[in-house]
């Protein structure tokens, strides 16, 4: 294991910090696993495994593969400022990080009778990954940081249920670990949000701002947002799940109205947050709105996803690697304005143009898709070299 005193070079930077092969990792999984995504949805593309449907596999990725990537490249880099232990680095960080490529690999190497292998796979990386983070708010005995293991712990409980599903162990598995993980990631992203959206645009204007918060209204979106979860996964159609999700968008939308300034939008780094927490508002709207009007539920779904996870992970991935590699935050290179453009039309494109013009059904998911992708090529080409690279200020990490 790579000792914090030792000398870093670029040999061993990439092993320095979790979010090195992590977000390595996500930016170039977000590509290839949409490029599969678009050959399965327009060229027929299938899994060696037939019960393993190309929808399903297309979900599942997208929250257990993708979002814990990204999830855990976080945390295993926040945790480290937090309290002052050293998260996992080195030789067991390599391990990690190929547990979690196994576990997107295999989809594509076992049949059905291998299903169980894929399982143990994905699982253990789950389990490693959830352990790792418990590890250094235990032993700093900061008890008040252990919302953000326990999600990731509930994950890898939902991404368990998603396999016993699979592989026909409980078939109702396959929907309630879909998106019982699909809500912890926003869950996830709320937490986060909450802790680093406002601190971030109150630094990073360059003027006087105070982001307004409030605790009654943190207290009441995460009751309200457990009881949605619950309600959405036992009656997703029910006037009552509507209704939890009608009034998710208001308290969402005032917490977003509290945190707002005008100068946000000259900064791309405050922007691309802020929007995307603004998609996943929008997300809670949508959801209602299909149960009353009917329309289609993965508007809602993509609005969540695309607009709101797509953008909240690219920014911060963003900003945590200038910050951790010793670049400056407030001088983002500029290259990012038209990678986040690619991004946030994707998700007009994907949501938005579907609901308007939805004769050309297709034609969107498939313009989507590629804005998805060129946007993340994009990212992966800006940052990989500075993610495998030593810190350009000396320091370690």
């Amino acid at each position: 294991m790579l000792n914090i005193e030792e000398p870093v070079t670029d040999k061993t930077a990439f092993l320095k910090l979790g979010f090195r092969p992590f977000f390595s990792a996500a930016m170039l999984y977000a590509v290839v696993a949409i490029v599969l995504w678009m050959g399965m949805y327009f060229l027929g593309w299938t899994l060696p495994a037939e019960s393993y449907g190309v929808v399903s596999w297309h979900a599942h990725e997208m929250v257990f593969g993708f979002g814990m990537a990204v999830i855990g490249g976080f945390l295993l880099t926040a945790e480290m400022n937090w309290t002052g232990v050293r998260t996992v680095t080195g030789w067991p960080l390599l391990v990690l990080a190929l547990l979690w490529l196994a576990g997107r690999a295999l989809a594509f190497v076992v049949t059905d009778a291998g299903l169980g292998l894929l399982a143990a796979t994905d699982l253990l990386f789950d389990l490693l990954l959830t352990v790792a983070l418990f590890h250094p708010i235990v032993k700093a005995r900061q008890w008040h940081q252990l919302g953000f293991p326990i999600q990731v712990a509930l994950m890898a409980l939902a991404n368990l249920l998603f396999y016993l599903g699979l592989t026909g162990l409980w078939p109702a598995g396959l929907h309630v670990g879909l998106y019982a993980g699909f809500y912890l990631v926003l869950s996830v992203i709320f937490t986060m949000g909450r802790r680093v959206i406002p601190f971030f645009i109150e630094k990073g204007l360059g003027c006087p701002f105070t982001a307004t918060n409030y605790k009654w209204l943190d207290i009441t979106t995460v009751v309200l947002f457990a009881v949605f979860v619950l309600a959405d996964l036992a009656a997703p159609t029910a006037l009552l799940t509507a209704a939890l999700a009608a009034v998710l968008f208001l308290l969402h939308a005032w917490r977003l109205k509290g945190w707002y300034h005008p100068g946000i939008w000259n900064k791309t780094l405050l922007w691309t947050l802020y929007l995307g927490y603004l998609w996943i508002v929008l997300g809670f709207l949508l959801k209602a709105i299909s149960i009353v009007a009917g329309v289609s539920p993965y508007l809602a779904i993509h609005a969540f996803a695309y607009g709101g996870i797509g953008l909240v992970t690219v920014g911060m991935m963003a900003r945590v690697t200038l910050g951790h590699t010793g670049r400056n935050v407030f001088s983002p290179p500029a290259i990012l304005l038209p990678i986040f453009l690619l991004l946030a039309a994707g998700a007009v494109v994907r949501v938005i143009l579907p609901l308007l013009l939805a004769g050309q059904y297709d034609l969107w998911i498939g313009l989507s898709q590629l804005l998805w992708a060129a946007a993340f090529l994009g990212m992966a080409l800006l940052y990989l070299p500075m993610l495998i690279k030593v810190r350009i200020d000396g320091r370690p990490g």
